[in-house]
C-alpha cells in the first residue's frame, strides 16, 4: 500500500515527502479538532475513584 501511494505520487524525493508530511499533518489537525471531541463525549468518564 505504502510503495502504491509512494509510486502515484508526483516530484521528486523532496517533494514526495513535503506532501506526505502535509498530509499526516491535516490527518492529526483533524482528528486533533473533531474526532477526539466527539469520541471523548460518546465516552464521557465522570465518576473516577482512585483509591490508595
Amino acid at each position: 500500500m505504502y510503495a502504491a501511494l509512494w509510486r502515484i505520487l508526483p516530484g521528486s524525493l523532496w517533494v514526495k515527502i513535503a506532501i506526505l508530511s502535509g498530509a499526516a499533518l491535516v490527518v492529526i489537525a483533524v482528528l486533533m479538532m473533531f474526532v477526539f471531541p466527539a469520541v471523548n463525549a460518546a465516552i464521557s468518564v465522570r465518576e473516577v475513584t482512585v483509591n490508595q
